[in-house]
């Protein structure tokens, strides 16, 4: 088990808000967009697809799915997308504005290990604003690099624990600007991008690109940027690591 029962609970309590874009979870609807095109053009340039057919056909796990807003996007671009999240609040929200759409999503309630087949693997494994809560990184990272496919690409997005992030994402986001509830982020299990790349490097699976994002509270947008002291995304693929840059 790499699920925390104190993070579940919290997350239970806000599943409602999942789809309001001006709500508590305004700031994932506006990091979203973002991150969608990203992984699109990751995936692209990946398998040497056209960006607008870049996902087309393609099976993606996105473990700790929330209430679906990724999920949700992916499959209307055509990926066969499985969502699996430990909180059944956030499963019941994405399963119910998913079939409110008319889009297909295998939306699974519970771990990965419990919900997902041995013999499954998938083209793409998401793991985004997910690691930061559960209570064995490496662990939880092994059985998301197990999923993948060979020759396929696993994206992971957290927090770095910097002092920069603990001002920003912390005592900025969650206590000034109210811009998160507070209690989202506990600063001890912010994860450094190194952090990651050592976890995984056991599986085979190389860093192939890193990035910064930024996010203005007050303007609500998000950005790439070069500094990966606060949120910032990582690409991995079996082989030898081949960086892009920003």
């Amino acid at each position: 088990m790499t699920a925390i029962a104190a993070e579940i609970e919290r997350f239970n309590h806000l599943s409602a808000t999942w789809w309001d874009s001006r709500g508590p979870m305004r700031p994932l609807h506006v990091v979203n967009a973002l991150r969608l095109d990203y992984v699109v053009s990751q995936i692209a340039l990946h398998l040497g697809r056209d960006t607008a057919s870049s996902l087309a056909g393609l099976s993606m796990l996105d473990v700790g799915c929330g209430g679906g807003l990724l999920s949700e996007a992916l499959a209307r671009q055509g990926a066969q997308v499985v969502g699996v999240d430990a909180s059944p609040g956030n499963v019941a929200a994405a399963r119910l504005h998913a079939q409110s759409q008319g889009v297909t999503v295998d939306y699974r309630l519970g771990e990965p290990t419990a919900v997902l087949s041995p013999q499954e693997r998938f083209d793409v494994v998401l793991a985004l604003e997910v690691v930061e809560h559960v209570s064995n990184v490496p662990a939880f990272l092994a059985t998301a690099a197990a999923c993948l496919a060979p020759g396929g690409i696993l994206f992971v997005s957290t927090i770095d624990r910097t002092v920069k992030s603990f001002v920003v994402a912390i005592v900025g986001a969650e206590y000034l600007l109210r811009v998160l509830p507070r209690g989202t982020h506990q600063w001890s299990m912010f994860v450094r991008p190194d952090e990651l790349s050592n976890a995984l490097a056991p599986a085979g699976l190389q860093r192939r690109d890193l990035r910064g994002m930024r996010y203005v509270p007050l303007l609500h947008r998000a950005a790439w940027c070069r500094s990966t002291q606060v949120n910032y995304i990582a690409t991995y693929t079996h082989g030898a690591a081949r960086e892009d840059k920003p």
